[in-house]
């Protein structure tokens, strides 16, 4: 059975850091392109990062360059979000996604495997 789980979102003060994790399990965790989503209250859900099957490539939104760090355990059959100097906007539920290729794509409908979503709140 496939499955992605997320946890580590919570709240946190504008400036704090979180570390989000997603542990995947019934697939070649090690074979798939790993993403980060998020979904902000009325607003689309939107792609934060991706990160290629062997870890070599990725990329970002541009919002959070120099603050998010997207990283995989191939290993552990896991992906991290590492985000830094979160602003209120950054307020979501992040979600992990997997999808089979060689090609991190924008497109939410590209991807196989989706996670439930752990919510960020970033507030004071």
């Amino acid at each position: 059975q496939v499955q992605l789980v997320e946890s580590g979102g919570g709240l946190v003060q504008p400036g704090g850091s979180l570390r989000l994790s997603c542990a995947a399990t019934g697939f070649t965790f090690s074979s798939y392109i790993l993403s980060w989503y998020r979904q902000a209250p009325g607003k689309e859900r939107e792609l934060v990062a991706g990160v290629t099957s062997a870890g070599h490539g990725r990329i970002w939104l541009d919002s959070v360059k120099g603050r998010f760090t997207i990283s995989r355990d191939n290993a552990k059959n896991s992906v991290y979000l590492q985000m830094n100097s979160l602003k209120p906007e950054d307020t979501a539920v992040y979600y992990c996604a997997a999808r089979s290729g060689i090609i991190i794509r924008v497109a939410q409908t590209a991807y196989d495997y989706w996670g439930q979503g752990t919510q960020v709140t970033v507030s004071s």
